[in-house]
C-alpha cells in the first residue's frame, strides 16, 4: 500500500505568504487527494485564522521576526531559530513529513531549519523580486530553490540553480474569466448600473494611506453616479471608514456585519467599505481599476487576471521590495506607480479620472502584463514537492 504524501508548509505573518501556501496545498490535493498537508507558523500572524479556516492544521512554534528594528532583541535570533527549529523538527516527525516547503517570511524559517535537523528534503519559494531576510537565510539550508520572478535569483545564495515557477495563486483566479463573471460580481456588490468601479485593496490588514485617500476621493466624487469605490479597509479601520463615508455624504449606513460577504457590504451613492474580500474573483471581475499595494501575490494576481492598476508600494518593506515588485507591471505599461507619500485624493483623482473616461486605454493596460507562469505556479511547485517526496509525477524534472 502506498504511503500517503505528507507535506508540511511553513507560511505565516501576512496574506502575502499564507495565500500562496494555501494555493500550493490546493494544488497538492488536486495531484493527490489523499495527501496529508499541514502548516507551521506562529501565534502572531494571520495564519492563526486563515489556515484553519481553509481546513488545514496549523502547528505553531516560537519564533521572532528577522527585523533590525528589534534592537537588542535581534541578538536572540540565533537562539530563537534553534528553539523553533527543534519545535518544527518534532512537528515533522509527528506528521511523518516527507518534504518541507518554506514560503518565506519569518514564520517559515523554523520549518526549513527543522527539515535540516531531521534530514528531510526541503524547498523554498521566494515570492518577491527582492528576497526577504528569512529566505536569504533559508536558501543556505536547501538545494531546492524556486522563485516567482527571475530577478530574485541574483539575491539568493545559490540562486543560479533556482527554478522560476511564478507565484502560486488560487485556482479561482488562475482561471478567472472577468467578462463572464462581471454581471454576478456587480450584483454581489450592489454596484449601480453604469458605474465604473475602482477597487482599493490595501492588503490583508488594509492600508491607512490608501483608505484615507479613498475616503477623500469619495468625498470629492460624492453625488456622481458614473463611478463607485469599493474600499477594503481591514477589520480595524472598518467602523471609522464607514462613519467618515456617511459624514461626507459619500456612503450609506452599513447593511450587514463585520465579516464580509459581498451582498452584505456597506453601500452608498459613491463608496462602500468592507473589512475583507473573501471572493477575490468577484472583486477583480467587478473592478475596472485597482488601487493597491504591491505585494508579490497582488502583482501576480493582477498580471494573471488582466486588471489595470495604480500601485502604491509600502514604503517600509524590507529592501524596498514592493517598489521592485511594482516595476514588473509599471515597466510593462500595465500599471501606474505612485509613491506612498504622494498618494492623496487629489493626486489619485488627477490620475484616475482620465483612465476611467478612456475604457480603451484601460483595456490596453490590462493586456500589457505578461501573465507568465503565475496561473500554473501552484501546480509547478507541487510537482517539485512531489518529485522530492519520491512520489510519481508525469512531468519531467526541471533543470537549473
Amino acid at each position: 500500500m502506498r504511503t500517503p504524501l505528507s507535506v508540511v508548509i511553513g507560511a505565516g505573518g501576512t496574506g502575502g505568504h499564507i495565500y500562496p501556501g494555501l494555493a500550493l496545498a490546493e494544488a497538492l490535493r488536486r495531484a493527490d487527494p489523499d495527501a496529508v498537508i499541514s502548516f507551521i507558523g506562529t501565534e502572531r500572524g494571520l495564519e492563526t485564522t486563515l489556515i484553519p479556516a481553509a481546513g488545514y492544521r496549523l502547528h505553531t512554534v516560537d519564533m521572532i521576526p528577522f527585523d533590525p528594528a528589534l534592537g537588542a532583541k535581534r541578538f536572540l535570533l540565533p537562539a530563537a531559530l534553534l528553539r523553533s527549529g527543534a519545535q518544527a523538527r518534532a512537528v515533522l516527525r509527528r506528521q511523518q513529513a516527507q518534504v518541507v516547503v518554506g514560503m518565506g517570511g519569518y514564520p517559515s524559517a523554523p520549518a526549513i531549519v527543522g527539515a535540516k535537523m531531521a534530514g528531510l528534503p526541503s524547498v523554498i519559494h521566494e515570492s518577491n523580486a527582492v528576497p526577504g531576510r528569512a529566505n536569504q537565510f533559508a536558501a543556505r539550508l536547501t538545494e531546492h530553490l524556486t522563485v516567482a520572478f527571475d530577478g530574485s535569483r541574483a539575491h539568493l545564495s545559490g540562486g543560479e540553480r533556482a527554478r522560476t515557477v511564478g507565484m502560486p495563486i488560487a485556482a479561482s483566479l488562475a482561471a478567472l474569466d472577468r467578462p463572464a463573471l462581471r454581471a454576478e460580481a456587480r450584483r454581489a456588490f450592489g454596484i449601480p448600473e453604469g458605474a465604473r468601479v475602482v477597487l482599493f485593496n490595501g492588503g490583508s490588514l488594509g492600508a491607512a494611506r490608501l483608505t484615507a485617500a479613498a475616503v477623500g476621493l469619495a468625498a470629492r466624487w460624492r453625488g456622481r453616479s458614473d463611478v463607485h469605490l469599493l474600499i477594503k479597509t481591514g477589520p480595524a479601520a472598518l467602523a471609522e471608514t464607514r462613519r467618515k463615508l456617511v459624514d461626507t455624504g459619500a456612503g450609506a449606513v452599513a447593511r450587514g456585519e463585520a465579516r464580509q460577504q459581498p451582498a452584505d457590504a456597506a453601500s452608498g451613492p459613491v463608496a462602500q467599505a468592507v473589512p475583507y474580500l473573501d471572493r477575490m474573483d468577484l472583486a477583480y471581475a467587478v473592478a475596472d481599476l485597482v488601487v493597491c499595494r504591491a505585494g508579490s501575490a497582488t502583482i501576480a494576481e493582477l498580471a494573471t487576471t488582466g486588471v489595470p492598476a495604480v500601485l502604491v508600494p509600502y514604503p517600509h518593506a524590507p529592501g524596498d521590495h514592493q517598489t521592485h515588485n511594482a516595476r514588473v507591471l509599471s515597466d510593462a505599461g500595465a500599471a501606474h506607480l505612485v509613491p506612498d507619500a504622494e498618494t492623496t485624493a487629489d493626486r489619485l483623482a488627477e490620475l484616475i479620472d482620465p483612465l476611467l473616461a478612456d475604457p480603451a486605454r484601460l483595456a490596453v493596460m490590462g493586456r500589457a502584463a505578461d501573465p507568465g507562469n503565475h496561473g500554473r505556479a501552484a501546480d509547478l511547485l507541487a510537482e517539485t514537492v512531489i518529485r522530492l517526496a519520491g512520489q510519481p509525477t508525469t512531468t519531467r524534472e526541471f533543470t537549473s
